[in-house]
């Protein structure tokens, strides 16, 4: 049974992150990507959006830790979920580099 402490401990956690609307946001998308996310699971896709991602790795590790489980899936699922898109989300996206063109007259002999 939770002490009185570690209750007023998680009800003044959940007020100062339901006033934050990047967690509202990305529960939101959390909800409107649970078509990829269930092709993830059932048809062995290895893709999720980065919205999606994005979203399971803010509610996840910036408002709330067990959400994912709230919402209906599994410790195993919630798991999985998280470990992909924390590796996708660290992933930096690729440097361009620009071409070095030569002169035209460097070219000729």
């Amino acid at each position: 049974m939770a002490s009185s402490l570690e209750t007023s401990k998680l009800t003044l956690q959940f007020r100062l992150n339901a006033d934050s609307p990047s967690c509202w946001e990305s529960l939101t998308q959390i909800q409107s990507c649970t078509g990829e996310v269930i092709l993830f699971f059932l048809n062995g896709e290895t893709y999720l959006g980065d919205s999606c991602c994005h979203a399971i790795h803010t509610v996840s590790h910036q408002c709330w830790p067990n959400m994912l489980e709230t919402l209906g899936y599994t410790t195993e699922e919630g798991d999985i979920l998280e470990g992909y898109c924390d590796h996708e989300t660290s992933k930096s996206p690729p440097s361009v580099k620009a071409s070095v063109v030569a002169p035209a007259n460097d070219m000729l002999p």
